[in-house]
């Protein structure tokens, strides 16, 4: 927990004749890779027929062409990135799931964190039903299964199970005629919409899939509310809508692509203001402006633009490690940000130096960068955070489960700039977090800064809630 983890991206296309839909889906993933890089998967449905391909890994190394190849030609897919917010990152936690059911076959994908998955996985165990993930995603697959058992449509049964989920999720689902796509009622993540003009209709995560397919974006899918895409067009049921937004900030401070657009904002210029908003605050005497790539970069543009202190390229990134590089041994791993980042001596080599990232966690990449910078020579460093002090779990959808190892829930500002070898260390005001997009401050979600939780908390928030040992699940203890 060195670092901030993200959610997950899902990606469907519901083309009017049969194509090449994985290859589609394929590109799209890539776009969304940042939203998670520990296992992808695509289900091609071809005429009511599901072929599906999934592993632990990135996009590029899950998908060969023979893969690809293997799952051919329809007029249907979804796809999905994975990083693991409930359960492990193995393979048998891969999405999309598959269902196959008295009413035909199904794919879900799916974004976010339940809050009630506890209590729903519970049920539906003791009704005997068998798991084969410990992942929410499976919770939800097995709710909608039962409606629609008894329901008439594949999208009654989605909005039967809109019921009773609670918590943060974009969801994609995929009959054998049908795809669906539906956001919770908060809207906790982002979920979008367009079209290609061979009339294919596509929802992601995020606008930059759209992009990167050549599709234009209509609009997001709003909160509550749920699409229906068929032959006939597109349909919407706002039955669930009407309550109140949270979508999550942190969306716009890290973990969107800076290229996508989220209800009409950019994401670009959102941090970039997170930049401005810190130059306000802290007053700094210094020589260069430095971003940590890539999601501290805006933040950085936008400082070194209020403050009139020159923006410098402090630091070149490793294109070919991805985020899940995995060091052998633990005297590697300690110097995993060496081998990802290296600095540019002659832009920092006796200069005063503000650093700015996007998030300070738990510490420890923090003090790496730092030293880096030491290393090349920095007369001083000043750390900013383009997001105020990490106080709290997160429920729906980034992998906080607790306080244990948030640095600033036990030390004191002085104290973490010690600890992380910094001259100094600021943090974004909250009352400047939900203006980053020039609204009104209002519809986000500041749980993990203010502790203020748009739903109940979930009686069970670890991660591994489902996967733990048997000495510690109350379910086995007295058997």
């Amino acid at each position: 927990m060195a670092e901030i983890h993200e959610e997950c991206g899902v990606f469907g296309i519901f083309a009017p004749a049969r194509q090449d839909v994985a290859s589609t889906c394929y590109y799209a993933l890539f776009a969304l890779q940042h939203r998670g890089q520990e296992s992808a998967g695509i289900v091609v449905n071809d005429d009511g027929v599901f072929r599906t391909y999934k592993d632990a890994g990135l996009v590029n190394d899950v998908f060969t062409a023979e893969n690809l190849a293997r799952l051919g030609e329809g007029n249907m897919a979804i796809g999905h990135v994975r990083y693991s917010t409930t359960g492990g990152g193995g393979r048998e936690n891969a999405q999309p799931i598959v269902v196959n059911h008295l009413k035909g076959n199904m794919a879900l994908a799916h974004n976010g964190n339940l809050v009630n998955s506890y209590e729903l996985r519970s049920e539906l165990e003791n009704e005997g039903s068998i798991f084969h993930t410990t992942t929410d995603t499976e919770v939800i697959s097995y709710i909608i299964t039962k409606e629609r058992v008894k329901s008439r449509s594949i999208e009654e049964a989605v909005l039967g199970a809109m019921d009773r989920l609670r918590g943060a999720y974009s969801l994609i689902v995929m009959s054998p005629t049908k795809l669906i796509a539906a956001r919770d009622p908060q809207g906790f993540h982002p979920l979008c919409y367009g079209r290609r003009e061979d009339g294919a209709y596509i929802v992601a995560s995020e606008s930059c899939a759209l992009d990167a397919i050549g599709a234009k974006t209509i609009r997001e899918v709003e909160p509550g509310e749920m699409l229906v895409f068929t032959q006939d067009g597109v349909r919407s049921d706002r039955s669930h809508c009407g309550g109140k937004k949270s979508l999550c900030v942190f969306e716009y401070l890290y973990i969107a692509r800076p290229d996508s657009v989220i209800e009409g904002r950019s994401v670009h210029e959102a941090r970039k203001q997170a930049g401005r908003f810190l130059a306000a605050k802290y007053k700094i005497e210094a020589d260069v402006v430095v971003g940590v790539p890539d999601s501290g970069l805006d933040a950085a543009y936008g400082y070194a633009e209020a403050s009139g202190i020159p923006y410098a390229i402090g630091f070149i990134k490793n294109k070919y490690i991805g985020r899940t590089f995995i060091a052998p041994v633990q005297a590697a791993r300690e110097d995993r940000v060496r081998i990802k980042l290296n600095v540019l001596k002659s832009a920092i080599d006796g200069k005063r130096v503000v650093l700015v990232d996007d998030s300070i966690v738990r510490g420890t990449t923090c003090a790496r960068i730092v030293r880096l910078l030491r290393d090349a020579g920095a007369k001083e460093v000043h750390m900013l955070s383009s997001a105020p002090a990490f106080l709290n779990p997160c429920y729906y959808g980034t992998d906080i489960d607790s306080r244990d190892n948030l640095i600033a829930c036990h030390h004191s500002v002085p104290e973490i700039a010690n600890i992380i070898g910094a001259d100094s260390v600021g943090y974004l005001d909250l009352k400047d977090v939900s203006f980053l997009t020039g609204g009104d401050g209002t519809g986000f979600c500041t749980a993990c800064f203010d502790g203020n939780y748009p739903t109940e908390a979930p009686t069970a928030s670890a991660k591994n809630r489902f996967e733990r040992p048997i000495s510690e699940n109350p379910k086995f203890q007295k058997q």
